[in-house]
């Protein structure tokens, strides 16, 4: 891609470089992982919102007006949930399921019939063909009641064999498995592996071909569903020429010969999630079973992750919503000191902040769906890791403030508050299922560095060249040169004390600032990511949490901004009262006054520069 320097946007060209990345200098393990990671990268342009807000410059027209749901979609979304919330209330008792550490299998008869495990699946492959936003609002629901549902039904269909099928498998795989799929047969996804967590260039499960078959060896740890599905997309090594560490995905269905559950994991919380050890023994996979290609296997994860991944902060939307529910409830009922705990400041503060987060997190999640449903291979991995990184965060603190203002009764389980006569509130099951929120489908940490080496793309694609030590001096001059002339007006561009134009037209008029004030911080952000650069040069992927700071800011300035629009949508699509609309105002002002004191918070980490004293402490322990 190059950045054309007479408008400052971002344009690209048809070939791109695997890595823009100097791996000269690391170790064979790092420069493997790197390359394995670079080649699989999404290669076409970013041009989203999430992408301009990192480079200074936020195109807003994408997000405003807020994407609507239509009428039609909308009324089969209506139906679909009314009926999967009739089945959860006759079928589902979340308390017994976390008890017995099983689901029972009348309850997943019943959501076969519903058509639950084929939410997205095409009607022709005998799938609901329902749209991401509705099956995000399905995963809103099953958050709110039941983790464990809804980690059955997400992993089967968000990672599991139903997406990567839609998005890579052909058509006779998809005639074979995905109506098998659609009436409950469940599936799981295998990549883990007891030394391999984010790093699959240490991948040992091997796939060789023999004859028209794979014959597939290895063993793969924490496979969700796995223990319970019929049908498995596992990830194996299947080196080509040049390609050492080249890997493919296949379809491997549970009841062939050699493959075993040796070991069925238990967690702390998620009593019934159905994850195990999987052992595959010379396992004969048809070459016909490999998704996507030869080769291409960590592309077919990557990029269903990329799209799966907004189902997390979805059902961690639900949670909120239910802790919300839970704690107003409470805040209200409970009495300290002569009044409502609600009516303590420090309880009041809690619930407010509690309240703005939620809102925010279901208008990420509903702009994300919409995104997804106008274009099914729409590229919002950065969006969606935005996402699933800060609702997982939020979700936890609002889950963690819930337990606080519960006290005791929020520690006490829902069978011991029921049992002695209390309303039995499932906080502390809640409080032990979501805490896997952070580290399902990539850890917090793991995202930061996603989004930070997404963020750097556009500078990566002009000045990298520069800076590559294995590249000719030629080549790198004239990198050198194209990037000066470009920075010569970009730069200076960012000190502008610009606004965020006509597209705040578009908002209430007591909400304009607040989008102004994000175009600012916006350019304050691509300042300040464009002089790290400069100064650390190639060192500054080293530094972590420095770069996890500008995450941070970029991550709050994109949220923001959806809050914002999906709260004026509520004011354009609905009746709502004129006092509905001033507490919702206030709402949304009260979470850009918490978004100023979150991102002023991270630049001042970033000028502390406290990350540099922390590495040489750790080095010492």
């Amino acid at each position: 891609m190059i950045i054309e320097s007479e408008d400052t946007t971002l344009n690209t060209t048809l070939e791109e470089p695997k890595s823009l990345i100097d791996t000269s200098r690391m170790n064979a393990g790092q420069r493997a992982a790197l390359e394995m990671a670079e080649g699989a990268r999404d290669e076409r342009r970013n041009t989203g919102l999430a992408v301009g807000i990192f480079f200074g410059e936020p195109k807003f027209d994408s997000l405003l007006p807020f994407p609507k749901q239509s009428f039609e979609d909308r009324d089969q979304g209506d139906a679909f949930l009314h009926r999967l919330e009739a089945v959860l209330e006759k079928h589902a008792d979340p308390d017994a399921i976390d008890a017995t550490g099983e689901i029972p299998d009348v309850l997943l008869s019943e959501l076969a019939k519903l058509g639950a495990f084929g939410i997205k699946i095409p009607v022709k492959y005998g799938g609901l063909g329902l749209s991401q936003t509705n099956y995000s609002r399905a995963a809103m629901l099953l958050g709110s009641r039941c983790g464990n549902l809804a980690a059955l039904l997400s992993a089967h269909q968000s990672i599991g064999a139903p997406q990567p099928l839609i998005l890579f498998g052909t058509e006779e795989q998809k005639a074979k498995y995905l109506p098998r799929c659609a009436r409950g047969e469940i599936s799981a996804f295998a990549l883990t592996e007891n030394e391999v967590g984010s790093d699959p260039a240490q991948m040992k499960t091997l796939a060789v071909l023999d004859g028209d078959d794979y014959i597939l060896n290895g063993e793969k740890l924490w496979c969700t569903n796995g223990t319970k599905a019929g049908m498995i997309v596992v990830m194996a090594k299947t080196p080509l020429p040049g390609k050492p560490h080249a890997t493919s995905a296949f379809i491997v269905e549970t009841n062939w010969p050699g493959v075993e559950i040796i070991h069925r994991c238990r967690f702390m919380g998620l009593k019934a999630l159905y994850n195990g050890v999987i052992r595959f023994e010379n396992v004969r996979v048809p070459a016909a079973n490999v998704i996507g290609g030869v080769g291409r296997g960590l592309k077919v994860a990557l990029t269903t992750l990329n799209t799966g991944r907004i189902t997390l902060p979805a059902a961690c939307t639900g949670l909120a919503q239910r802790c919300l529910d839970i704690s107003t409830r409470w805040a209200r009922s409970r009495e300290q000191w002569g009044q409502p705990i609600g009516r303590h400041a420090a309880v009041a503060d809690k619930l407010s902040r509690m309240a703005a987060d939620t809102f925010a997190m279901e208008s990420i999640v509903r702009y994300v769906s919409s995104l997804v449903d106008r274009d099914k291979h729409a590229d919002v991995r950065l969006e969606a890791a935005i996402g699933k990184l800060w609702g997982s965060e939020k979700s936890w603190r609002i889950m963690d403030d819930t337990m606080q203002i519960r006290g005791g009764r929020g520690f006490e389980t829902a069978a011991s508050l029921k049992a002695r006569g209390e309303s039995p509130e499932p906080v502390e099951r809640l409080f032990r299922d979501s805490r896997i929120n952070t580290i399902f489908e990539g850890s917090s940490e793991i995202m930061r560095l996603f989004i930070a080496r997404e963020a750097l793309e556009p500078h990566l694609k002009l000045g990298a060249e520069a800076v590559n030590s294995t590249l000719p001096w030629k080549t790198r001059a004239k990198s050198a040169l194209r990037a000066a002339r470009f920075y010569s007006t970009w730069y200076p561009a960012k000190w502008l004390p610009l606004g965020a134009g006509d597209a705040k037209e578009l908002l209430h008029p007591d909400l304009q600032a607040d989008l102004d004030a994000v175009a600012r911080l916006s350019r304050k952000l691509a300042r300040d990511l464009f002089l790290a650069m400069a100064l650390n040069g190639p060192k500054l992927e080293k530094r972590q949490i420095l770069l996890g700071h500008f995450v941070d800011v970029g991550a709050e300035l994109f949220v923001w901004s959806c809050t914002l629009a999906h709260a004026q949508s509520k004011f354009t699509d609905s009746s709502m009262e004129e006092a509905d609309i001033g507490k919702l105002v206030r709402l949304v002002r009260f979470f850009g006054q918490m978004t100023r004191e979150r991102v002023a918070a991270s630049f001042a980490k970033l000028r502390a520069g406290i990350d540099t004293e922390s590495w040489k402490v750790a080095q010492e322990i």
